[in-house]
């Protein structure tokens, strides 16, 4: 297979970016470089925002409900710029802000017959920021780095990745994945020669824009990359602060900062010289429902598995069918989100036939009562064989909407005679309890791998996070197997929509009901009336609001 300077992805995707908001019309101000910002939005010494003493092409963004700080640094072998733009680092590939493929580094490659070996050519015109030529050789040491460190992207398929020669790096892979395409999307190239423990902290790439400094806790500065191959960036300078949605909001509205992501609550909100947009994206919210029931087995690190109330099939169904998610979507988000049924309703591989209508309380109260549920004891909760239908539902303490959507669901539950305990927790004790414990989960990602590591019962790892249901389908993993292996992109999408519902059985709601998917969110960014951030790309999960940046201009 050869394909040329452009590539098209597997498939054209479906989702339409929206950008509605509330403009009004006075002139932004702008001033000078920035000063950390306090809690309360305020600011002591120079202020961070708008006045007119900042340079035009100067950009002060606040980022931090999504796409915060990284708590790594800026380095992509452990995880940075994964699903979004790292602008300090080149990527072999991008997407377009149509979704499409397209060359970054890479010229051209090729994949083997057997689907065993890919061979990337790249540009022979790059150098990085510190005036050193970008060869082969940094392409193959970032991403044998990235497979040993075994980061937020899963390289578990690449056997060894090695440079041919000075422009060509060839990947051999230990198991043929038509996916692996999306793995040379992600990672950013690292420079072998400047690559150390603490390169996180002080980066040197190849991408349009330089590392200058990181105020830990308050803002990272970048610079353009004067020497950099592709499109200038109009923007010379760009301050990232790192603050709360609600603190940033407050921040934008004192004329201090140039865009904010902000809470979807106030995605109604006027402020004079900026513009409220909101973004569909394919970012999904659902809940896990622990598939086995609880016979005290443990995992390898001494967690429970299992849960003698979500094991049941009539349970799961009862609430993926019972749940109202517009009333979720309009009370838990403030109407900015999109209904979702399977998780990737919105992608390509997304399967319209396993998609239902939901809010029928009473064919839900019917599928308990067949089940065996049923209310014996007048408590408003059914029971069966005497337990109680009543589970544990954690969420990241610090995701505002994961909790209002935890919240809400819990109201809507009592309903159906299912009662929720709702409780924040960290991660670290979220993965002790995901095997056992119904947990609010957040995936979009144009990789259907996604969707292989979730629901393939072999894929099942809980130090990873894959599977954790323990979901086991013979039928659902034939699918899965075909869709991930196959060269041919219309029998892999095809077979990525049969495993969820191929008319007998899946993993969708008309099937196991393995999840119950909830909502895409919206993010919501203030702005100023004068930014013209021409079309952006699909948000996936976390935003990538630079993800187009080399477009963006004042007006």
């Amino acid at each position: 297979m050869f394909i040329g300077s452009t590539i098209v992805i597997i498939a054209a995707i479906g989702i339409i970016i929206s950008m509605s908001g509330c403009v009004s019309s006075s002139t932004p101000s702008s001033e000078s470089s920035p000063t950390p910002i306090s809690e309360s939005g305020s600011v002591s010494g120079p202020v961070s925002g708008n006045s007119t003493s900042k340079a035009s092409d100067e950009l002060i963004a606040a980022i931090g409900t999504h796409g915060g700080e990284p708590e790594a640094g800026f380095n992509p072998i452990t995880g940075w710029g994964y699903n979004h733009e790292p602008l300090v680092q080149s990527t072999l590939f991008k997407r377009d802000s149509k979704a499409n493929l397209i060359n970054d580094l890479a010229t051209n490659y090729t994949v083997s017959s057997d689907g065993l070996k890919w061979t990337v050519k790249i540009r022979n015109d790059v150098k990085f920021h510190d005036g050193v030529p970008l060869t082969a050789k940094d392409v193959a040491f970032t991403f044998t780095a990235a497979a040993n460190v075994g980061g937020e992207v899963d390289l578990s398929t690449l056997e060894k990745a090695v440079a041919a020669d000075d422009y060509t790096v060839e990947f051999d892979l230990n198991d043929p994945q038509a996916t692996f395409i999306n793995k040379l999307v992600v990672i950013g190239i690292v420079p072998e020669h400047a690559y150390s423990e603490n390169y996180g902290m002080n980066p040197i790439g190849s991408g349009p824009y330089k590392f200058v400094q990181w105020d830990k806790g308050q803002q990272v500065i970048f610079e353009a990359n004067p020497d950099y191959y592709g499109q200038k960036p109009y923007f010379k300078k760009l301050t990232i602060l790192f603050m709360a949605s609600d603190t940033a909001f407050a921040a934008a509205k004192s004329g201090q900062i140039d865009l904010a992501e902000i809470p979807s609550s106030f995605a109604n909100q006027k402020v004079d010289g900026m513009k409220i947009v909101s973004f569909d994206s394919i970012d999904a919210r659902g809940i896990s429902f622990p598939m086995n029931p609880n016979t005290g087995k443990k995992t390898e690190k001494g967690d429970a598995i299992g849960n003698n109330v979500t094991s049941d099939l009539a349970i799961r169904k009862a609430m993926n069918i019972g749940i109202d998610r517009q009333a979720l979507i309009n009370g838990a988000l403030n109407g900015q989100g999109k209904e979702e049924f399977t998780g990737v309703d919105k992608s390509p591989w997304g399967n319209k036939e396993a998609i239902f209508e939901d809010g029928n309380i009473e064919e839900a109260k019917k599928i308990l009562a067949e089940g065996g549920w049923k209310d014996t004891d007048g408590d408003s909760i059914v029971e069966k064989n005497g337990l109680k239908a009543e589970f544990t539902l954690t969420y990241p303490a610090s995701a505002q909407e994961r909790q209002a959507l935890a919240v809400s669901l819990g109201e809507e539950a009592k309903k159906l005679g299912i009662n929720i305990k709702v409780e924040g927790k960290s991660w670290d004790e979220i993965y002790t309890l995901c095997s056992s414990t119904p947990n609010v989960w957040g995936y979009g990602s144009l990789d259907p791998t996604d969707i292989y590591l979730r629901y393939y019962s072999k894929s099942y790892d809980p130090s990873k996070h894959n599977n954790i249901i323990m979901y086991n389908n013979s039928v659902v993993d034939n699918y899965l197997r075909t869709a991930i292996t196959s060269s041919n992109q219309d029998t892999a999408i095809k077979n990525w929509q049969l495993a969820a519902w191929d008319g007998t059985t899946g993993f969708s709601e008309k099937g196991d009901a393995t999840w119950m998917w909830m909502a895409t969110i919206n993010y919501v960014f203030i702005m100023d009336n004068d930014l013209d951030i021409g079309t952006p790309k699909i948000q996936p999960h976390g935003a990538d609001i630079f993800g187009n940046i080399l477009e963006w201009k004042r007006k």
